[in-house]
């Protein structure tokens, strides 16, 4: 069986270093662990890596469209290798959540527009998140802004450590199921 991980996020070096690319900076984490390369996919505005968890084929995938409009893309990912809806992973950057903390679910709603297109595209919302908390703007800042905007050195130490402990919750609900995962990573402080 396969699993299709999908690390939202926007192209682009504009975006690569900022709060919204976290879900990006996860597959792009767990393809480094792996010693893997992204490669554009035919036909699809994607990048696609491929490694093996606990014996299961697993791909790592980014959409080259802006995450708002990704979830066609992941949608034809997942048919294109028979991949159901409850084998897939989204993770993504949660302004809901305490920056650091790591939320890990099955299906529920969202109020972030790139988990919006994929739901809309795969037609379910039975598909697993891995929700990675950035925290909400300090004052009166756009929330737009601030995901969107630079991270700084001094955040981008902090980034390093989330990103890979989102690394690990992808990795665990692989091999070890949802329960365990949530237990593990839900309780667990950064």
């Amino acid at each position: 069986m396969t699993w299709l991980v999908a690390g939202l996020g926007n192209p682009g070096d504009r975006y690569a270093n900022t709060r919204h690319n976290v879900g990006r900076m996860v597959i792009d984490e767990l393809a480094r662990r792996s010693s893997e390369r992204f490669r554009k996919v035919r036909f699809l505005p994607a990048e696609v890596a491929e490694i093996r968890a606990g014996g299961e084929r697993v791909l790592l995938a980014a959409s080259t469209r802006f995450m708002n409009e990704s979830g066609p893309t992941y949608a034809s990912l997942g048919k294109k290798h028979d991949v159901d809806p409850d084998r897939v992973i989204a993770v993504y950057d949660e302004l809901d959540i305490t920056a650091g903390e790591l939320r890990v679910k099955l299906g529920g709603g969202s109020s972030h527009n790139g988990v919006k297109s994929l739901q809309q595209a795969l037609r379910s919302r039975d598909f697993l998140h891995v929700r990675i908390g950035i925290g909400r703007p300090p004052g009166r800042q756009d929330p737009a802004d601030f995901v969107l905007e630079p991270v700084g050195k001094k955040l981008g130490a902090d980034l390093a450590v989330w990103v890979d402990r989102a690394a690990d919750a992808v990795l665990s609900l692989i091999v070890d199921g949802l329960a365990s995962t949530q237990d593990r990573f839900n309780r667990q402080s950064p």
